[in-house]
């Protein structure tokens, strides 16, 4: 069996790990362009790590330049198997406060200006995201987070927007009212779909800053109350990332709901007809079943 390596990436608030023994920032190449950032790499309280900011240090990247297909890639070739996602949101829901975590369970994605597959031309795989989150990472994420003493609600559905202006207000009832989710964001998407493609288990502590624009006694989205709320947050995330060593040393059993074997019967092009260029720039994502 192999080992574990969790990658932490983190959003608005979170720009780093605290506590890695002998680490180091990475420059990793990849087929898809340069990742946000270089890649902190160490090991935690046995447990090896890797924490990719995903805006960037000094936060460069918007919502829609985020390179995700880079990042997703570059976590794979460093050896990562597990990938937390940290995000801000805003939240749909009056029990889901401000303060408070959504371990994520389900997406509705309306970005429209991003790449969202690894596959394409020359090479066509149709990956399944019907349960796009890994419920065995997503637990301990839970318990770890409830640990560190934050109020956390177990599953929820985030609405993924393109941004990077937020909802108006008939947007953010029709979220809620209509579609019934429950957390908003602009960066979860296409990010676990691509984790998918590349075969790593994924989860999604989303960090609630605000109740979007539906709220009426919140009135908009006010940005100083939001950057006021990331910081009690992030410290939160941070005491929930340093929980997780103890929920996934030692050896690594195959996954038990599929995620590391989530291109099996996925690739419909035939291997006398797949793109000798194509093939290559996936030799992370899919080396698995490219032998």
């Amino acid at each position: 069996m192999s080992a574990t390596m969790l990658a932490v990436i983190g959003g608005s608030g979170l720009y780093e790990i605290d506590g890695l023994e002998g680490s180091t920032w990475t420059e990793v190449e990849t087929p898809w362009g340069k990742p946000s950032d270089a890649i902190l790499t160490g090991t935690l309280d046995g447990l090896k790590m890797a924490f990719l900011p995903r805006h960037g240090r000094g936060h460069v990247h918007s919502p829609t330049t985020v390179p995700y297909r880079a990042n997703i890639d570059a976590l794979k070739r460093l050896g990562v198997t597990d990938v937390l996602s940290v995000s801000a949101c805003g939240s749909f829901r009056e029990e889901m406060a401000p303060g408070d975590f959504v371990i994520v369970d389900q997406f509705i994605d309306r970005t429209f200006a991003r790449e969202k597959s690894f596959f394409g031309t020359g090479f066509t795989a149709h990956v399944s995201v019907a349960d796009p989150v890994c419920a065995r990472l997503a637990a301990h994420a839970r318990d770890a987070a409830r640990a560190a003493g934050v109020t956390v609600h177990d599953g929820g559905t985030y609405l993924a927007m393109e941004g990077p202006q937020f909802s108006t207000k008939a947007e953010s009832r029709l979220y809620r009212d209509v579609w019934g989710c429950d957390v908003i964001g602009m960066t979860n998407m296409p990010e676990a779909k691509l984790a998918r493609e590349a075969e790593l288990c994924y989860a999604s502590i989303a960090m609630i800053t605000d109740y979007d624009s539906w709220h009426p006694d919140h009135g908009s989205v006010d940005i100083a109350e939001i950057i006021a709320t990331l910081g009690a947050n992030s410290d939160a995330a941070r005491r929930s990332v340093t929980g997780m060593p103890d929920r996934l040393t030692g050896p690594r059993a195959p996954c038990p709901h599929g995620c590391d074997h989530a291109l099996d019967h996925a690739v419909l092009t035939a291997p006398g007809r797949r793109d000798p260029a194509m093939m290559a720039r996936l030799d992370a994502v899919a080396g698995r079943i490219l032998g």
